[in-house]
């Protein structure tokens, strides 16, 4: 009676599927051999793993998994508590893990490792710095899910520091090439060769805008920004002062120079007298003209308003960081028929200059006015250099799009076309690592 229960068993599965007889899953075998290195040429933030691939790993594994976790603080050994890292494609046998850190300082122990704190800092005592050493595990995962026993570095390992490290090698080369071609631009100016440079409409017209306060017989009027000389537009406006300065004392034209802090007085005052000895008056220079007003911004801005509506002066320059007065200096200019120069890098205020004053230094432009306005080797020779710079930039950002570009269309006509994996990885290498 069983032997026939049996066989009816059987018969009705083989009718219903035609199925074999069910099988257990099998569990992948752990990979073997895990070995962990410092990683070469790091700022001591990676580590390399190596393993032997799992025996079933042709057969059942999908993907290794790689876990980290801290064994060691100081000369203390913690029990790790072992976190997951990433997933690594079945064939693979190394990886590299990154954003480790090296050190831990006393305070943060507490702060990172709250319930065994207190024996750390019984073990490190003395110790103001502590190594850290982190322990790797690898497991195979099946296709099913099921995982292999975990494979364990058996010694505590910590990154080191290097010399160099080996991913900012593309930044020297940059350092090279930037200085190289700021060297190479200053001599050959030295030379005698023509290191030639658009003009800028703004600058070209000084003399005209000094010439005509000569011939109006009213003064020029320049502002050099609301900031201290701490402030890189500012310094950049005294050299436009020390040119609009000796063209006022070729022309006899009196130039006043406003301030509201008191450095910025100083060097002012200096800069013009330099420029009047440079052009053969001293005689003409008058320190009352450049003078301290207040800090207050708007105090400041309030003098100006009425000074240039009593005075009318015929030529205004604004060079400097300027902010909420930039409007009302530009239109009270406007207003009194001056002819003005602006010039500043904040991106807020150009539209303000642009709409009232005769010209306006757009942000390089304002930054290259010494250069131009010299003309030395020296000066024009880093000028171009920098453009040397300003054209790799420009290279890099367009390469960066038509390579993500071309990975993105590679994927989607066949992910697993190993041209379109380069692309993808020098597309992340450049944003992980040098706009980082």
């Amino acid at each position: 009676m069983q032997s026939r229960l049996i066989g009816s068993w059987l018969a009705a599965s083989s009718f219903l599927g035609g199925a074999a007889a069910p099988t257990l899953a099998r569990t992948p075998a752990p990979p073997t051999n895990l070995i962990a290195v410092d990683h070469p040429w790091d700022d001591a933030q990676k580590i390399d793993l190596t393993w032997e691939l799992s025996p079933d790993d042709a057969d059942l594994v999908q993907s290794y998994q790689v876990l980290k976790a801290v064994a060691r603080i100081g000369e203390a050994e913690i029990p790790p508590e072992f976190k997951l890292v990433e997933f690594v494609p079945a064939g693979r046998d190394s990886f590299t893990v990154r954003d480790l850190g090296r050190e831990l300082k006393r305070w943060q122990v507490e702060q990172e490792f709250g319930e065994i704190a207190a024996v750390v800092k019984e073990l490190a005592k003395g110790d103001k710095t502590l190594h850290i050493g982190y322990a790797f595990q690898v497991i195979a995962r099946g296709k099913d899910g099921s995982v292999s026993t975990p494979l364990q570095t058996t010694i505590p390992i910590t990154p080191s520091m290097q010399w160099f490290d080996g991913n900012r090698f593309y930044f020297l080369a940059t350092v090279f090439i930037f200085c190289g071609a700021v060297v190479f631009f200053i001599e050959a100016g030295r030379r005698g060769r023509t290191l030639k440079i658009r003009k800028i409409a703004g600058l070209e017209a000084v003399d005209e805008a000094v010439g005509r306060a000569t011939e109006m017989g009213r003064s020029v009027l320049f502002i050099i920004g609301i900031q201290d000389m701490n402030d890189i537009q500012t310094i950049a406006g005294i050299n436009i002062l020390a040119r609009v300065s000796k063209t006022a004392a070729t022309y006899d034209a009196k130039i006043e120079v406003p301030t509201c802090r008191a450095l910025v007085m100083t060097t002012a005052r200096e800069t013009v007298h330099a420029a009047f000895m440079e052009a053969g008056r001293p005689d003409a220079y008058n320190e009352d003209l450049i003078y301290y007003v207040t800090d207050e911004q708007f105090g400041f801005v309030a003098y100006l308003q009425g000074m240039m509506v009593r005075e009318k002066p015929a030529a205004c320059f604004y060079m400097g960081s300027f902010f909420a007065e930039s409007l009302i200096l530009a239109e009270t200019g406007n207003s009194i028929g001056a002819i003005q120069i602006a010039g500043t890098a904040q991106p807020a205020q150009l539209p303000f200059f642009v709409a009232a004053c005769d010209y306006t230094l757009i942000g390089e432009e304002f930054f290259a006015a010494s250069a131009y306005l010299t003309g030395t080797p020296e000066e024009l020779g880093s000028l171009k250099g920098q453009d040397v710079g300003k054209l790799i930039v420009g290279a890099g950002i367009i390469g960066g799009v038509l390579a993500l570009t071309l990975a993105n269309l590679a994927y989607l006509v066949d992910p697993t076309n190993p041209f379109g994996t380069f692309l993808l990885d020098a597309v992340l290498y450049f944003k992980t690592v040098v706009l980082t």
